[in-house]
């Protein structure tokens, strides 16, 4: 069986569990489960914490898993990225009290406490910056009041909890992440059943991205319409009873939908649809 890491709690949990089951596969019922077989794909999933999935997967234990592209560096561990999943997606940033520093060279001498070590480590070295790292779990915002370092390293998403701790972020982001699917560095590429996994999270990704239009359309309108929905390879075109109209099926990007079916009606399609896509290969 294949063996997967899957996050067991946090911001990656729900959003992971909802994309396994869009792709098929048996996920768990109750929070406390730390092991499901799903006998069916041949798939055995395991619940962990997230900042160890890294650490399991670069042992050999597990063949694949799911965690944030944040924690897969900050553990150091042989691991690497086989596929985005664009969810959990974040910003990770410097922070002080206004006029602390204004970019990373005003950090030399200067001590930063995050949760998040190991990146900020080599980002700092990366950059020549001579700058003491106190590492702290959790929340870090109080480190700067209490005294224990002048800058915090940490996510940020809207800000919200930075500016009530009188915080204000600087300099250039150190990295941007999101969740990923990851495996050992130096495993097989083409295992059969690791791109199996990969090809229905691809095609759960294309499904949320792209939605199916219908519509017809007079003769003479098609090559302009099929201009504004050309489809993947090219879009599917169907002769109708009604003598000189057509009816076209194409995939379209889901953001552009109702643009497209606008500028379509101004050329004369008419009866246009669209519907969810629930499954997908390409």
């Amino acid at each position: 069986m294949l063996r997967i890491a899957v996050p067991n709690k946090g911001s990656l949990s729900g959003p992971a569990a909802e994309m396994l089951h869009e792709a098929g596969y048996q996920q768990r019922r109750e929070s406390k489960e730390l092991r499901i077989v799903d006998p069916e794909n041949e798939v055995e999933f395991f619940y962990l914490r997230p900042r160890d999935i890294a650490i399991y997967v670069s042992s050999g234990k597990l063949d694949i898993g799911i965690t944030g592209r944040d924690l897969l560096i900050d553990s150091g561990a042989s691991a690497e990225t086989i596929l985005p999943l664009g969810f959990a997606r974040s910003t990770f940033r410097f922070a002080g009290k206004p006029g602390t520093a204004a970019g990373i060279a005003d950090l030399a001498g200067k001590t930063v406490a995050t949760s998040y070590e190991g990146i900020v480590a080599k980002h700092l070295a990366d950059n020549g910056i001579d700058a003491s790292v106190v590492h702290l779990d959790g929340a870090v915002e109080t480190a700067i009041e209490l005294g224990v370092a002048e800058v915090i390293a940490d996510v940020v998403e809207t800000g919200t909890s930075l500016r009530n701790a009188g915080l204000e972020v600087f300099g250039d982001p150190i990295m941007k992440s999101e969740a990923v699917v990851i495996r050992r560095v130096g495993a097989e590429a083409d295992e059969p059943k690791v791109q199996q996994f990969l090809r229905r999270l691809q095609g759960v990704l294309v499904a949320r991205t792209y939605v199916m239009m219908d519509y017809d359309c007079r003769v003479e309108q098609l090559e302009k319409a099929v201009a504004l929905t050309p489809g993947l390879e090219s879009p599917t075109v169907s002769p109708l009873h009604n003598e000189g109209w057509v009816a076209v099926r194409a995939m379209v990007p889901s953001k552009e939908a109702q643009r497209i079916m606008d500028d379509l009606y101004d050329i004369g399609a008419r009866a246009i649809l669209t519907t969810a896509i629930h499954a997908c290969r390409l």
